[in-house]
């Protein structure tokens, strides 16, 4: 496995890392109905085209296995297929983050409990959390930042 920074962000890779997002959510996030899954993703192109940062890891044959976000120092999105789940994918991509670009804030859905485990293991603390996403929706959102 390898972690790249994608600068050139083609539709065939959107394709693939839209596939890589849906899997990932589908079994992390299962608050979500898939009428709701299917609405989100309708902007998940826009957000990875206007990340600053886009860094996917890679396995065997340029498959895509897990991908983040990053503006400035703060994460906005981290999602691992879920076959590559517990392999240590999030981790390193996380840990990418932290060495190069000193990563050190997120928000996290509160109803997604391996999410927030996972980032306080690696020394995210929760400092603020809100009743609503940020488009408005009831789905609780936890900020967390790292010293």
């Amino acid at each position: 496995m390898k972690i790249v920074e994608i600068k050139e962000r083609t539709p065939l890779l959107i394709e693939k890392l839209l596939r890589v997002w849906e899997n990932s959510v589908k079994a992390t996030h299962l608050f979500l109905s898939a009428d709701e899954i299917n609405s989100i993703k309708e902007y998940v192109p826009q957000a990875l085209r206007g990340v600053p940062v886009l860094a996917v890891a890679v396995i065997e044959n340029g498959i895509p296995a897990g991908f983040m976000g990053i503006s400035g120092r703060k994460l906005e999105m981290l999602f691992v297929a879920s076959d590559n789940r517990g392999q240590g994918i999030g981790k390193q991509l996380l840990q990418y983050g932290i060495k190069n670009y000193a990563v050190n804030e997120l928000a996290v859905n509160e109803q997604n409990p391996s999410a927030r485990g996972f980032y306080e293991h690696t020394g995210f603390k929760v400092y603020k959390r809100t009743e609503l996403d940020e488009q408005g929706n009831p789905y609780p959102l936890l900020y967390m930042k790292r010293d």
